[in-house]
């Protein structure tokens, strides 16, 4: 199979595009020919070492895909040889920067028909990481205030209109550039992160989503109520510690299951949220690609067609 793989952790220039072996499905498991896989942050922070170490290379990464099911293996009824699906990979596994994938069909979701794999490509993983953090974890309200942190990118860009569709007031962070889409996704003020302190002109708010880290993670504390909550997916394995007592310091735990990408499908089809726009690339461009993701200014997804 063709593959985008690097040989060692480091920056862009250590992925490389070319042949590797194909995967073999075990029992449980599809093979799926992958015909889209997204780009998340995620990636590059493995490629380059600052997140996890990896010991065997070549090594595929990719952590979220639609294609469609080239082989069911022993025990899997949900699906057949054919059937158009998406999904994320399980923790420790990756491999979606390739044109097939074994993994397991109990974490597979159907693609709906009027999706592509792009679309899908380009929601599996972000929504899913929206849907934990905000319905799961920070478990908003109708009528609550929520500031969200990178309003414009792939997870941020889902969790400002499913914040919206459940109710809340969004305010949210983003440039200048995607002030109107930000706007246009539903939010109801945006900050421009470029010019304005977040911390002096929000405050009292009920929640808090980050997707940045760093110190705007830790600074927006200031901005929430007394009890309220706070959201981290870029700031490591652990919330950030707290500088006040009187509030809550979370980290999502975005397990994977068809369940919740069954959910995203339901929002999607109810018009509920939209798909992102989506810039694409070929698999032997993924530096480009990582070089693009790395930099945090864009909006929306970056999607390999495969």
């Amino acid at each position: 199979m063709k593959a985008a793989f690097i040989e060692a952790q480091g920056g862009p220039e250590q992925l490389f595009y070319g042949l590797m072996p194909d995967p073999v499905a075990g029992p449980g498991q599809v093979l799926v020919d992958i015909h889209a896989a997204s780009v998340n942050g995620a990636d590059f922070k493995v490629r380059n070492g600052s997140s996890v170490t990896i010991t065997e290379f070549p090594y595929i990464l990719g952590r979220d895909f639609s294609g469609v099911v080239a082989e069911a293996a022993d025990g899997v009824t949900a699906f057949k040889p054919g059937d158009a699906v998406f999904g994320v990979c399980p923790g420790g596994q990756e491999g979606a920067y390739a044109d097939k994938i074994a993994i397991d069909a109990a974490i597979l979701a159907p693609k709906p028909d009027r999706f592509s794999h792009a679309e899908m490509a380009a929601v599996a993983l972000a929504g899913l990481t929206a849907l934990v953090s905000i319905e799961d974890t920070l478990a908003l309200k109708t009528g609550e205030t929520i500031l969200i942190q990178g309003g414009a990118g792939g997870v941020g860009g889902f969790a400002v209109q499913l914040a919206k569709h459940l109710g809340a007031r969004v305010v949210t962070t983003a440039s200048a550039f995607n002030r109107d889409y930000v706007l246009g996704l539903g939010a109801d003020e945006v900050i421009d992160y470029a010019t304005v302190d977040f911390t002096k002109v929000v405050s009292g708010v009920d929640a808090v989503f980050d997707t940045v880290g760093g110190e705007v993670a830790t600074r927006s504390f200031a901005v929430l109520r007394q009890g309220g909550r706070a959201a981290f997916i870029a700031s490591g394995a652990q919330a950030p510690e707290p500088p006040r007592d009187d509030v809550r310091s979370l980290r999502p735990k975005v397990g994977r299951d068809r369940a919740h990408l069954e959910r995203i499908v339901e929002l999607l089809e109810a018009g509920a949220v939209k798909v992102p726009e989506i810039m694409h690339f070929h698999l032997g461009e993924a530096g480009v690609a990582h070089r693009l993701s790395e930099s945090r200014h864009l909006r929306g997804k970056l999607v390999f067609n495969i």
